[in-house]
């Protein structure tokens, strides 16, 4: 069976007690029940088809998993050709020019920000800055973005929780209002960028080290929150990029630092471009490219109404109530897996619960609570 099945649970035929079960009141039907479930689950299983492309229902003229569709009729591959020719030789150009234009103004202006003493004039003019730079580059990706619900955009304070499916998901939030942005401290000309933005406003960049220590992670964001006239940090929750089509579990260390939970979904229109970041297939150079040749980023975001951890409900249970909300409004399955699973292995523990749940079916309540 795929590691990462998940069988619908549906009542068979056969169920009772444990004696009842030594005493063969099983059914062909019974057996077949769980081998048709089995085999459904390895075809199209919840979890890893989360982890590739969205298929669509026709074709947008750009490239696809079927390397086919362009040679279906003269016609379609000429009108093919002179889209490539518009995508790679008008809008490639202008699209890179305008994204190097964003990232130099972000580094030279943020660096000169810096070098003012805190002030209030200090702040406008960072987030000036930032959203002046973030609209540049979403200019460079032909990203229209409609955003609902303005009233409830994140407040100074808070935490901005979202559904993750690019990098680009920073951009397209920056671009209606600035974010304490949260990560690991990089090299190269990253570790550029990320040098000269916190010197102009308060992000939260850790060391490889203290990433691996979650007190340490957590003492710093709750010292963040703390300070009302922080900008409202960034963070997606479940760790890592999912296709769009649903919302996998959140990580419940982002609700355990306290304060205002601002929910934020983002869902992207698949049909002008993929904007899904399959990092085991691309590498980050190939997948700007590859956005930036695309017709368009189109994507809707909506930010809903600020929630707080209710009494008796622990940070699992509020993230969970989180994730649905998101999930609810965005038109994506809602999904208890692990997106860590990309990478990684079911946990024992989950595999124990899955087969009690699986016993359950065959011998009933009764029989499993008289093992």
């Amino acid at each position: 069976f795929s590691r990462t099945c998940l069988i619908p649970f549906h009542q068979p035929r056969a169920s009772g007690s444990m004696q009842e079960v030594l005493g063969q009141q099983f059914a062909l039907s019974d057996v077949l029940f769980f081998c048709k479930k089995g085999l459904e689950s390895i075809v199209d299983d919840q979890v890893t088809q989360r982890f590739s492309s969205e298929e669509l229902a026709s074709w947008n003229l750009l490239t696809r998993t079927n390397q086919n569709f362009r040679y279906i009729s003269l016609r379609l591959t000429i009108i093919w050709g002179v889209g490539v020719f518009i995508r790679y030789g008008v809008l490639f150009p202008l699209r890179f020019t305008l994204a190097i234009i964003g990232l130099s103004w972000l580094v030279i202006g943020t660096t000169l920000v810096g070098f003012l003493p805190d002030s209030s004039v200090k702040n406008w003019l960072s987030e000036l800055v930032h959203l002046t730079c973030y609209r540049i580059c979403a200019r460079g990706l032909s990203a229209t973005v409609h955003y609902h619900n303005k009233e409830n955009r994140p407040q100074k304070g808070g935490i901005c929780v979202a559904n993750h499916t690019t990098p680009i998901d920073v951009v397209i939030l920056a671009n209606d209002g600035c974010y304490a942005m949260v990560g690991q401290v990089h090299g190269g000309l990253l570790g550029v960028i990320q040098r000269s933005m916190v010197r102009s406003c308060p992000h939260v960049w850790f060391e490889r080290s203290e990433m691996k220590d979650r007190h340490a992670v957590t003492s710093r964001l709750r010292a963040h929150v703390a300070a009302k006239t922080k900008l409202p940090i960034l963070i997606f929750p479940e760790g890592t990029c999912i296709n769009n089509t649903s919302v996998m579990m959140f990580k419940k260390g982002s609700f355990e630092i306290g304060g205002t939970i601002y929910p934020v979904a983002i869902k992207y229109d698949p049909r002008f471009g993929d904007a899904f970041w399959n990092s085991s297939k691309f590498n980050m150079v190939n997948y700007l490219l590859r956005m930036m040749t695309s017709w368009a980023i189109v994507v809707n975001v909506w930010y809903l109404p600020p929630m707080t951890l209710q009494d008796g409900e622990d940070a699992a249970q509020f993230a969970n109530r989180v994730k649905s909300a998101i999930a609810h409004q965005g038109g994506l399955l809602d999904l208890d897996w692990d997106g860590g699973l990309k990478r990684g292995k079911v946990k024992d523990s989950f595999k124990e619960e899955q087969q009690k749940m699986y016993s359950s079916l065959i011998v009933g309540h009764n029989g499993i609570n008289n093992l």
